[in-house]
């Protein structure tokens, strides 16, 4: 009962920053911005919103498939339609949960598939690893594509944190976090030996084994080359997403793909901050905007509202097919 306290308490807290920071940007907003942003959104050509509502979508399969493809050197053949309704179930459950909707897309496959949760989630860590990986990259090459327009805004924001004056100094902090550290290594570390046939040891170290298993799918990775191919389509589909997106207001659609570079590279961070990115994804593609002299506030919105609402709707409906395709199969399997 008090896990499940601090855990109802941890995700209303990162719902509450998400709710917070739309509150404060729209009560933030002048008479003009307000009506900025009606006219904006009245005259959007919505016609552009078809290819970034398919690009969405296909970003997604994508996903579902590249997963399965790190199941696979487990010895587990899921199929390319239940990785895909389990991952967008993950994504819904995210948009209002953050972190849930990786359990529930583990748990979600593992049932209708037969195969250890654990085993699951040691292979979505592996993925977020990789697609961490894959957003320092994006970084670096808006970097380099853009090294002016980028390193200018940069220094702005460096020479703003640097004002900020600390009543102690940065290398006593780094210390106090070291020793803070390394006491608790040592601490969990007694207590693991002292109560190591403990049952709740003994099932950490269960899920131990099986994220170690899963972690381990990355060395005996088969089709190395497709998983990199469906890396490189997704984060594609995000670039295109923006890109194409840009035309759908008269504000944006002067801008290039060196833009949608950038409001990429922001935009990823802030989807972190709050469930589904609610407030932080708007704030953030606003502020990259203003590098390119676009005092806009729709295009955010605009954005977050539809890959959102592609979300919930899409998730909503890979729930019902999942439980109704995998109904189906058992039943057949029953009367075989």
């Amino acid at each position: 009962m008090k896990r499940n306290f601090f855990s109802i308490l941890k995700y209303m807290a990162f719902l509450g920053v998400g709710i917070f920071l739309s509150w404060w940007q729209v009560s933030k907003m002048t008479a003009i911005e307000k009506l900025q942003f009606k006219e904006s959104i009245s005259h959007a050509h919505y016609i552009y919103l078809l290819p970034v509502f398919i690009l969405t979508l296909l970003g997604h399969i994508s996903r579902g498939m590249r997963w399965k493809l790190l199941i696979e050197p487990m010895g587990y053949h899921p199929k390319n339609s239940n990785a895909f309704y389990a991952t967008m179930g993950g994504y819904f459950a995210n948009t209002f949960l953050p972190r849930v909707g990786e359990i529930l897309r583990c748990t979600l496959l593992g049932k209708y598939e037969k195969i250890p949760t654990t085993k699951l989630i040691g292979t979505i860590l592996v993925e977020r690893v990789f697609d961490l990986f894959c957003y320092f990259l994006l970084i670096v090459v808006t970097f380099l594509i853009q090294i002016e327009t980028v390193s200018s805004f940069i220094k702005d924001k460096i020479s703003h944190l640097t004002h900020f004056k600390h009543p102690l100094p940065m290398w006593l902090i780094i210390i106090g976090i070291l020793i803070i550290a390394g006491m608790f290594f040592l601490i969990a570390k007694g207590i693991f030996r002292r109560y190591h046939n403990h049952h709740y040891f003994i099932k950490l170290k269960g899920f131990h084994i099986g994220l170690k298993e899963g972690y381990s799918t990355i060395l005996h990775l088969k089709k190395r080359k497709k998983f990199l191919a469906h890396s490189v389509f997704i984060w594609t589909c995000y670039l295109l997403e923006i890109y194409i997106g840009f035309s759908a207001l008269n504000a944006t659609s002067s801008l290039g793909i060196g833009a949608a570079f950038s409001v990429l590279s922001l935009a990823t961070l802030a989807m972190i901050v709050s469930p589904g990115g609610l407030g932080a994804f708007p704030i953030a593609v606003q502020q990259v905007l203003l590098i390119y002299n676009v005092d806009n506030i729709s295009f955010g919105w605009l954005m977050w509202g539809v890959t959102t609402g592609i979300v919930i709707i899409v998730g909503i409906i890979s729930f019902g097919l999942l439980i109704y395709q995998n109904k189906k199969k058992n039943e057949k399997e029953r009367y075989a």
